[in-house]
């Protein structure tokens, strides 16, 4: 049942981006920026952890999660180092996904060659 729960909460996510492209003619980076900024109030408020406990992977894959990550990293380290972590928690819970990112599309740049 968590495959389908993660299956409905992952698409309810990605029709709100797509609802706004298309209803409210939102840019992709302002649709994308909404969305991370989305995810970082859901978890301020503290409604991203039941939601990803809930949905599993359909709330950790959607751009929401970053935003879920950055304030989460934020707040753990404010609680560990005080006013420190909360610029040092960033980058702890987001380093390896965005060093991944890099690496992965420097990789897939030396295979893939693009046309004209």
């Amino acid at each position: 049942m968590i495959f389908v729960w993660a299956f409905v909460i992952g698409g309810l996510i990605c029709v709100v981006g797509q609802l706004m492209f298309d209803v409210l003619k939102l840019t992709p980076a302002h649709t994308m920026s909404s969305l991370v900024v989305a995810g970082a109030v859901l978890d301020a408020l503290g409604w991203y952890d039941p939601l990803v406990k809930f949905a599993g992977a359909g709330a950790t894959v959607p751009i929401t999660s970053f935003g879920n990550a950055l304030v989460h990293g934020a707040l753990t380290e404010l609680e560990r180092d005080g006013w420190v972590g909360v610029i040092t928690g960033i980058f702890d819970v987001t380093s390896a996904g965005i060093s991944a990112a890099i690496i992965f599309s420097f990789l897939a740049a030396l295979v893939v060659r693009p046309k004209g």
